[in-house]
């Protein structure tokens, strides 16, 4: 042992003294000898480089290694005449022009790259022999007649678009520009910057040791490695970093580039790639962005199946629109309209608390609104808040599903407590008097969108799918069956999501007592007339009707130039229209 790290010193001296004479190939083997035979009789030999695929001799464990060449060292490195680069560069440069990583949230300045990431690349861009050096004339040949690296992972070409951005300058410049990074002075001392404080390939990995895998300077388990730079809102609470869900064995290999065997052990690999990802962009697994949830939200991984949902006859169209979501696009009206997993649901945020009425879920936290004034926020507290985002003051929100005799498609407006009628979705409702709602509803109850734009198979119909608006086989995202169209006979499926919370009995049998009159007729319309509960209201609200009257002009029309009803106290009012071959001249409601 002590001969062994006396051959080591003394090659090391030879590398360091040039007035010896000492030829280069011979000092290099003398080391290379000394290194072999020392760490051959040390613990832990994962963690050199001689039992890792950089050892390209012909002594090496992988299945690229020289033919004879016996030296180690001398693929990267020489004692003398090295290239101008440190550490006593031996490696052919390449000469490639790179196409650099960018997207539309880079925030760092990143060219071509520099220092020790130009020398790893000149065998990992693969258009460099692996046996070109500067210390001998030919080229040293490779077993099986190899001689750059061949394609693989290892091999990450030219185009760098697809991985993890070198050569940038890593300052706190940069961190308060991009507000989601570490402060560098924090940095541990194995994830270094270089002497210009730029990352570089050695930032992540170490060349000389594998005792992590894949070079890595420190274990990646949970993207702990990740974490020394990024430093995400709500990452270390979210589902991502914390669950202990494991692939079930079925559909894709959600994790085909990790060891980790949970969600939380794969951490942002869950979603990423640092190369060779299947989408450029904020380097995403795969290709298809949608595909980045769906792999392991298709009950592989998650419990419930979300990815069938999609395909069902009403929903949101995430499939009709792939890879136009961008984190950078305007949240309200972006270039193209669309909707995609992560317009709802923030990956880095989202977690399995369940939130108090009307507060929103976990699954939404962190995800961008808009509030009841029209005010954009970075982070909701109410559903509504984003369900507005798209469905409110956006400039491409789509057509009115009803003919409405004042039609309104913009749900902030619809839901504005300044409007004289409206579903309690922002504030409880204003009439005081609601005979019809069943417990525990009452007048100062307040709902959520999801109580009637939600999944019909979901836990609120007693159902086993997943909740939420993903999708739904009922016209326009309805969590329960609601006929719009008159001349049917009435029944509990017609109009279930009504009955939902408002009693059935109330509009097919006649009450007597102080609300008779108003069931008397609700059950002649519904039940006798066969007149669809939108004929008459509008569920979302009505800037100003009350009781949410307004009409259906499909089935209602003008009389004497008017479709009017006026409000005339409680329980009572008057119509002015034609409705079902009807006319009504200031008819009272209640007779």
């Amino acid at each position: 042992m002590r001969n062994a790290e006396r051959e080591m010193r003394m090659a090391a001296r030879g590398l360091r003294t040039s007035g010896f004479g000492f030829r280069s190939s011979f000092v290099i083997r003398h080391l290379s000898f000394a290194a072999a035979l020392l760490l051959s009789l040390l613990p832990g030999r994962a963690d050199s480089i001689l039992n890792s695929k950089h050892n390209l001799s012909a002594s090496g464990p992988g299945t690229l290694k020289a033919t004879a060449e016996t030296e180690i060292c001398i693929f990267c490195h020489t004692p003398h005449n090295a290239q101008p680069d440190t550490p006593l560069w031996n490696h052919a440069e390449s000469r490639a022009n790179y196409l650099p990583y960018t997207s539309t949230t880079l925030r760092a300045a990143v060219g071509q790259p520099n220092g020790a990431s130009k020398l790893c690349l000149s065998c990992h861009d693969g258009t460099v022999a692996l046996g070109m050096v500067h210390s001998q004339t030919k080229v040293i040949p490779f077993r099986k007649g190899v001689t750059t690296l061949p394609s693989g992972p290892s091999n990450l070409g030219t185009d760098l678009s697809d991985d993890h951005p070198v050569s940038f300058t890593y300052n706190s410049a940069l961190v308060t520009q991009n507000g989601q990074l570490q402060d560098p002075q924090t940095l541990k001392s194995r994830v270094r910057l270089d002497h210009n404080q730029q990352v570089q390939c050695t930032s992540c990995h170490d060349p000389h040791n594998d005792r992590y895998g894949k070079f890595l300077v420190m274990d990646n388990t949970g993207s702990s490695l990740c974490v020394q730079c990024h430093n995400l809102s709500y990452w270390e609470g979210s589902a991502h970093a914390t669950s202990a869900k494991s692939w079930k064995g079925t559909g894709l290999n959600p994790w085909p580039h990790s060891e980790g065997k949970t969600v939380a052990a794969n951490g942002c690999e869950n979603c990423h790639s640092p190369h060779a990802a299947g989408t450029a962009q904020r380097l995403m697994n795969y290709a298809n962005d949608e595909q980045n949830c769906l792999t392991c939200h298709s009950g592989t991984v998650a419990s419930k199946n979300v990815a069938a949902e999609f395909n069902k006859p009403s929903g949101h169209p995430i499939n009709r629109t792939t890879n136009l979501h961008d984190p950078a696009e305007d949240p309200v009206n972006p270039g193209t309209r669309h909707v995609a997993c992560a317009d709802c649901h923030n990956p880095h945020a989202a977690n399995s608390s369940r939130g108090l009425r009307p507060n929103v879920s976990g699954a939404l936290a962190g995800v961008a609104g808009v509030n009841a004034n029209g005010m954009r926020l970075a982070s909701v507290s109410r559903e509504y808040e984003l369900c507005f985002r798209c469905h409110a003051d956006s400039l491409n929100r789509g057509r009115a599903r009803v003919n409405r005799q004042s039609p309104e498609t913009n749900t902030r407006l619809e839901f504005s407590p300044s409007s004289a009628s409206y579903h309690p979705i922002i504030a409880a409702g204003r009439n005081p008097n609601v005979p019809s709602l069943l417990a525990p509803w009452n007048t100062g109850s307040l709902m959520v969108c999801t109580d009637c734009h939600n999944n019909n198979q979901g836990p609120n119909t007693g159902g086993g799918g997943p909740n939420g608006p993903h999708g739904s086989i009922f016209e326009p995202l309805l969590e329960r069956n609601l006929t719009t169209s008159d001349y049917g006979p009435e029944a509990a499926f017609q109009y279930a999501l009504c009955y939902k919370c408002h009693d059935r009995n109330r509009f097919i049998t006649e009450y007597s007592g102080s609300y008779g009159p108003v069931s008397k007729l609700h059950v002649k319309h519904v039940k006798d007339k066969q007149v669809a509960c939108t004929t008459c209201h509008d569920p979302h609200g009505v800037a100003g009707k009350s009781h949410l009257i307004n009409f259906n002009l499909n089935y209602v029309f003008s009389q004497g130039g008017l479709i009017e009803f006026r409000d005339t106290g409680t329980f009572s009012g008057n119509c002015t229209l034609k409705c079902h071959g009807k006319e009504h001249n200031n008819t009272p409601y209640v007779k």
